[in-house]
């Protein structure tokens, strides 16, 4: 573990287990969309287009209920270790976004807003056969309160982001199918936290958002259950906690 992080090797709930109360200012992270079955029956050959596709990785296979019930969980973990006022910055599936408002409304969180991130380019997948997906939705929450830290410095900040995907210089430490890019979640970390704040990501994944997280001069907790991402991820937050300090 670095000076300005904690990454545990365990699912999210017990890792919140181990966390202080009302300890946690932002929650950044990209839980699974429940996915995997839906894409498999779909007529996409998605698997031999990229290698590392999210549907042949397992993790994304739940049933619908049992999915539902593991978030229901997450959320209630969150409930506790997360401060009042603290943010939740959530990519989902457009198609999963309004059960997981009902599942964070039914604890505390209040929420805000649901925005579309915009990939300036996507994988051109089956472009001759329908439109591009190009897009992912995340949503936005605040804790037993109306708003929290908003830093737009009198700016309007629209709900509508666009970056380019994962550059291939921040996979050098491994590749994972849904990695989000820095800049991206750099953006959220800037304007829902200040300084010193402690950002955690349940599902770290690549550790993108624990790179954001100490970059931007904040402190970061994670969990990745995965052993691959975890040992990855460890030698990524390294290489950039020695500069975060």
């Amino acid at each position: 573990m670095g000076n300005n992080y904690c990454l545990y090797h365990m699912d999210c709930l017990r890792a919140m287990a181990q966390m202080e109360d009302h300890s946690v200012d932002l929650v950044l992270t990209d839980p699974p969309y429940n996915l995997g079955l839906f894409m498999k029956s779909r007529a996409t050959n998605l698997k031999a287009m990229r290698k590392n596709f999210f549907g042949a990785a397992g993790w994304d296979n739940l049933g619908f209920e049992e999915w539902v019930d593991g978030m229901d969980q997450m959320f209630g973990g969150l409930a506790r270790v997360v401060k009042p006022q603290g943010a939740v910055i959530m990519f989902m599936s457009i198609i999963k976004v309004e059960t997981m408002i009902k599942l964070a409304e039914k604890h505390g969180f209040y929420y805000k807003t649901t925005g579309i991130w915009h990939k300036k380019n996507p994988m051109p997948r089956n472009m001759n056969l329908h439109f591009i997906n190009s897009t992912e939705a995340w949503i936005y929450f605040v804790y037993k309160a109306h708003t929290g830290t908003f830093n737009n410095e009198g700016k309007a900040l629209h709900d509508f982001l666009e970056t380019s995907v994962t550059p291939s210089g921040e996979k050098s430490f491994g590749k994972h199918p849904t990695q989000k890019p820095v800049q991206l979640l750099s953006h959220f970390v800037k304007v829902l936290s200040n300084e010193n704040d402690v950002v955690f990501d349940p599902f770290s994944g690549s550790g993108s958002s624990g790179v954001a997280a100490l970059m931007q001069k904040r402190r970061f907790i994670g969990s990745e259950i995965n052993e691959e991402y975890y040992r990855n991820s460890i030698k990524r937050l390294n290489s950039v906690d020695r500069f975060a300090e």
